[in-house]
């Protein structure tokens, strides 16, 4: 057996300014994409960190339109899990109103 450090997982991250508010619908698509990944990811704010794969937690972030947020990985496909998940975040759009017709 070879001698040296043991094999370390990947680790990657990338910060994002969030373009709208994480509402359930860019958190739940956010949640769902992380547990596609076999790599462990977060999602952090400067306030707390919490597991990407779970929609409830991402969504206590209360993270904000302009709000920096930091993905992060560790594992085997930790890059391609961070690139993805800070795709998406990249572009969620706003929550759309129903807009009542005027009488």
């Amino acid at each position: 057996m070879p001698r040296g450090r043991r094999g370390l997982s990947p680790n990657a991250e990338r910060a994002v300014r969030l373009p709208a508010d994480l509402h359930a619908r860019p958190a739940g698509l956010l949640s769902r994409t992380a547990a596609g990944f076999a790599s462990n990811v977060t999602i952090a704010t400067p306030a707390r960190e919490v597991d990407a794969r779970s929609v409830l937690l991402v969504m206590s972030l209360g993270a904000r339109a302009g709000t920096e947020v930091t993905v992060r990985a560790c594992g085997a496909d930790a890059l391609e899990a961070v690139e993805c998940l800070a795709a998406l975040l990249e572009v969620i759009t706003p929550i759309e109103t129903d807009k009542v017709p005027a009488d």
